[in-house]
Parts: C-alpha cells; sequence; structure tokens
C-alpha cells in the first residue's frame, strides 16, 4: 500500500492504518538556510519564502509542512507591537500595547493586514505546487500566548488577580486565532495548527479554569470550517496533557521536554494522534546523521506506527545541517532498512567541555540563572527571560540575571551539569526555584529579597 504523504497525514488524523509513520518537518526559519536567506528576508519577501517552501518540499520529502512559523505576526497586526527582528531566529516582540491598560482590542486580522498576505501567498502557491501530495499546516498563534504579546509578564499576574480580565483577553485572542485560522483555510491550508507554547507555564487548575473553553472554541471552528486540527506546545507541559486532550484537538505536538510513552498513553485513551519529539539542539543541530536516524527509528519502535507524526520538538534552529533532517526523513520513511543499517551503530561519545560552575556558597551578589531554548525564538522562554531581568530595573547593582541559551554546545553541558531537565528554568543562586513555570512579579521578588536579606546577615 503506497500512500501520498497528504493521504499518510489525513489517514493518520482518522486513525485509519498507513503504510508507515508520517512526518512533518517544522522547518520554519531553517528553511532560509537551504536556499542562503537570513529569516528576516524569509519572513518578509512572499517569492523567497515560496522558494524556500519549495525547497523544504523538495529536500526533506514531508507528508506535512507548515507555511511559516511565526508567532508574532498577530501580535504586529493587531496590537502594533515592535518587532526585534534577527537573521537567524524568527521575530521577537519588544513591545506590549496592553501593558498599562486592561483594554481589550476587538479588531480582528484582515488577509491584507501587516505580513499575512506574504503567508497566505506562500499558502496558496505551496497548495497550487505540492498540495496534492503534501498536507499544507497554516500555524495561529494560540490564545495564551498571544495575550502575553499583548500584555507582556503582567498578563502572568492577572491569571492569578484578574481573572476577568484575563478570560476577555483569552477570548478575544480566540477570536483572533478562529479568524487567522478561516485565512489559511481559504488559502488551502488542510491543518490548522494552534501554537501556544506559554501553556507549558500555568498549571492544569489554571488551564481547566482560563483555556479549556478557548481552546475547545477554536477547534470546534476549525472543524467547522473544513480543515484539520493541531494542539502544538512547546516546554514541559506534561502536567497540561490531559487537559489539552479534554479541548478535543484532533492531533497534540510536544517537544523534547515531553516522555513520549506517558504521554501517548494519554493522547491514545482520548483517540489523539501525537506528534513530536525529535530534540532540537543535542540531535538536529550537534548530533550526527546517524543520530538522528537512530533516534527516530527508536522512537517508532518504542510508539509503535498507530497515532503517531514524526517532527522536530518546535520550529527547527535556522543552522540545522541538511543532512541530519534528510537522515530523519529517511529513517521515517524506511525504517526497516535504516534500523538494519545503524545495527552496530555507536553514538560518538560527547565532546568533553569543560564547565566552571559559579562558586554558589560565596556569591558576591544575588544571582539569577535563566536557562533557556533560546529566549529569541521560544515565546515561553522569552517571557521568563523577561521577568527575570526585572530584578535588574528594580534591585540594581544587587543582582546579576543570565541567560543560558541551549543553541550553544556550552550551554547544553552546563544544564546536564546542573541536573536541569526542563526548559525553560530559572535558579536563584544555584538553586532551582521555577522550572517550565513563570510566576507572578510579586512572588519573584520574594525570591530575590530572601536572598538579599541572608546576603546581609
Amino acid at each position: 500500500m503506497h500512500m501520498t504523504g497528504k493521504q499518510r497525514i489525513l489517514a493518520t488524523f482518522d486513525h485509519e492504518p498507513t503504510d508507515h509513520v508520517p512526518w512533518v518537518p517544522f522547518a520554519g526559519v531553517h528553511a532560509g538556510k537551504l536556499k542562503g536567506y537570513t529569516a528576516t528576508e524569509l519572513l518578509t519577501d512572499k517569492d523567497k519564502l515560496v522558494e524556500c517552501l519549495l525547497e523544504v518540499n523538495k529536500a526533506y520529502s514531508p507528508d506535512g509542512q507548515p507555511v511559516a512559523f511565526d508567532l508574532q505576526v498577530e501580535a504586529e497586526i493587531i496590537g502594533g507591537c515592535k518587532m526585534r527582528w534577527a537573521e537567524k531566529a524568527p521575530p521577537s516582540v519588544e513591545t506590549h500595547p496592553l501593558a498599562s491598560t486592561t483594554d481589550v482590542p476587538s479588531t480582528l486580522p484582515a488577509a491584507s493586514d501587516g505580513r499575512l498576505p506574504i503567508f497566505l501567498h506562500a499558502t496558496r502557491q505551496l497548495k497550487a505546487k505540492a498540495g496534492d501530495t503534501t498536507a499544507i499546516f497554516g500555524l495561529v498563534t494560540g490564545p495564551l500566548t498571544l495575550a502575553s504579546h499583548l500584555r507582556g509578564t503582567a498578563l502572568f499576574v492577572d491569571i492569578i488577580r484578574q481573572k476577568a480580565y484575563t478570560r476577555r483577553l483569552l477570548d478575544y485572542a480566540s477570536d483572533v486565532a478562529i479568524e487567522m485560522g478561516r485565512h489559511y483555510i481559504s488559502a488551502g491550508a488542510d491543518v490548522i495548527a494552534v501554537v501556544d507554547p506559554v501553556v507549558s507555564q500555568v498549571s492544569p487548575k489554571a488551564f481547566d479554569d482560563l483555556l479549556h473553553d478557548p481552546f475547545s472554541r477554536i477547534f470546534k471552528h476549525i472543524k467547522q470550517d473544513g480543515a484539520r486540527s493541531s494542539f502544538f506546545v512547546c516546554g514541559d507541559a506534561t502536567k497540561n496533557i490531559e487537559p489539552m486532550c479534554s479541548t478535543r484537538p484532533e492531533s497534540i505536538f510536544v517537544d523534547e521536554n515531553i516522555g513520549m510513552v506517558a504521554a501517548k498513553k494519554i493522547t491514545d485513551k482520548h483517540d489523539i494522534v501525537l506528534g513530536g519529539n525529535i530534540p532540537l539542539t543535542s540531535i538536529m543541530l550537534y548530533g550526527t546523521q546517524q543520530d538522528n536516524m537512530k533516534y527516530v527509528v527508536d522512537l517508532i519502535e518504542t510508539l509503535g506506527n498507530a497515532n503517531l507524526v514524526i517532527a522536530p520538538g518546535c520550529d527547527m534552529p535556522y543552522d540545522v545541517p541538511p543532512e541530519n533532517v534528510i537522515g530523519v526523513a529517511q529513517a521515517v520513511h524506511e525504517p526497516d532498512s535504516v534500523r538494519e543499517m545503524l545495527r552496530n551503530y555507536q553514538a560518538a561519545s560527547e565532546e568533553a567541555i569543560d564547565v566552571v560552575l559559579p562558586d554558589y556558597a560565596h556569591l558576591p551578589r544575588t544571582l539569577v540563572e535563566v536557562f533557556t531554548i533560546d529566549s529569541a525564538q521560544c515565546a515561553a522562554c522569552g517571557y521568563m527571560k523577561s521577568l527575570a531581568f526585572t530584578a535588574k530595573d528594580k534591585y540594581g547593582e544587587a543582582v546579576d540575571v543570565v541567560e543560558y541559551k541551549s543553541i550553544d554546545k556550552i550551554n547544553i553541558a552546563r544544564a546536564k551539569k546542573m541536573a536541569i531537565k526542563h526548559l525553560p528554568c530559572m535558579l536563584i543562586d544555584g538553586k532551582l526555584k521555577y522550572s517550565s513555570i513563570i510566576p507572578g512579579q510579586a512572588d519573584y521578588f520574594k525570591e530575590i529579597e530572601s536572598s538579599l536579606k541572608k546576603r546581609k546577615k
């Protein structure tokens, strides 16, 4: 039984047999690398975006393919948020228009607004040239992440202290997601993926209270509008897999922070497809082609073929070697022959990197360390970093704040040496305080002041 990639994706979503597990390379800014364009060029030029998407389709033989991985486009349109652009990462939100007001906007994005015409043009072109064989994914920003773009870190206080306002803002952000989905569906998208990395930073109680209804409504509208649905979350959302399932998406995509075996038991119980979760840095960016192939065949062997999609844990880093992605595609398409080829393969021993940790017992100042995937690319990481640096504004030279991005090899070694398991996380004076949860500013400042008091004794 041979199937096209699109048939494979749709059959998997319908829980029907397939010839092999489908594969979706989330090649957002990485697509630019294939043609020598920066992330900024890719996301601001419709012709370059189309050129790169077609190259991804040719090089990586995807069953499903996203048009763009840019979780800032809605905030730029409806909030006028200022963007910070980068050569090898999507833009990040620099200003938050609702930071000092509890207003809720009412404007919905039109197909002609902002950079949306670029993405819709690319969707139509990809549909025309590869849509018969490839399922096209339109990615929209989830309501919690969009609300955090508009409101900033104040949102994490609102979740506790201003629930009525938070609900109104999330309802509006859900309307935006529904409208964005409709634009993508009209342009030819087969699957609408609601990407909300900040979901990993809230408790199951907060999810049930504030997010269940918005997400349920979004997925209901996607189905009514004739497309398939995905719930994409980054970070350690283990605690929220069950609540996410209750919103009834057809699939859930997760990253390396999630244990796939345990997650799949939950998603299988709800008859929901699970996608993921090739590690972005340790395997895709820094591993060999064989490392990538072995990770995939081992994952398939562990989880089986049903209700599974192989994908990177999130938007692939720009500099992932293309041969590693090609290796993943081969492993997905020919798992038996690749497994035999790798039968005697031994992963190369890791390069020894000598990491010297601070002398935490004798720090001259309070030290805040934030471990992230990359705050310029990961929304949840960005907001944890932003909160961390507010301590500099309040306490000045009494506090040192540093970020360690796992896109740098030395920081992977640092995280291993410190036994850090989930990102993003925050340590104060060497002690883990927040792991995959963004605290309120008052709670964070309380921890800082406790450290400062100890130093005065």
